[in-house]
């Protein structure tokens, strides 16, 4: 059976306007357990999250990655905005996809084990996927991933070091 993280999302009675995204964060989402919910429901989770092009997107690129990506290099490689990505991110992470790790400032992000017959054909049909944007996604990436330092993301996001090494690649295709 799949199981996820069921969140609930309340509003302050005097609303959100006001708040910043950590005083969001903190007070309006509440993770409370791991519920089993019947599979029907779980695999529509899943679907419902890979429906969306940049969901799709970003699950390809972190399997194709087969490591952990740091958010910015997410970002750079998909050419979106953070917040955008990050917002995909959380998706992808409630219908158990993906799972986050911090260090310092930095999240980097994968994709979950398989934990059952389903999932494993979902990575599957996820890897054997070859639209043109997507290897320009993987291209991108593989990219970025060169300016790594010691295997670790040392550049943040839109740096001039990826904005040259981006130039290269865009002169080169």
């Amino acid at each position: 059976m799949l199981t996820f993280p069921l969140v609930i999302i309340y509003r302050i009675s005097t609303g959100c306007q006001g708040l910043d995204k950590r005083a969001f964060k903190i007070y309006n989402i509440h993770i409370l357990a791991i519920m089993n919910i019947d599979d029907l429901k779980a695999y529509t989770w899943v679907f419902r999250a890979l429906g969306d092009p940049t969901r799709l997107r970003i699950a390809h690129l972190l399997l194709r990655a087969d490591q952990e990506l740091c958010v910015c290099e997410i970002v750079d490689s998909l050419e979106e905005s953070q917040t955008n990505v990050s917002r995909h991110l959380r998706e992808l992470k409630l219908a158990g996809l993906v799972k986050e790790r911090r260090e310092g400032r930095w999240i980097f992000y994968s994709l979950c084990a398989p934990s059952d017959p389903f999932l494993k054909g979902i990575l599957s049909a996820l890897e054997s996927m070859e639209a043109p944007l997507l290897k320009r996604d993987v291209e991108m990436l593989r990219a970025r991933l060169s300016l790594r330092r010691e295997g670790k993301c040392v550049v943040g996001m839109n740096s001039t070091e990826w904005q040259r090494l981006k130039l290269k690649i865009k002169r080169g295709s």
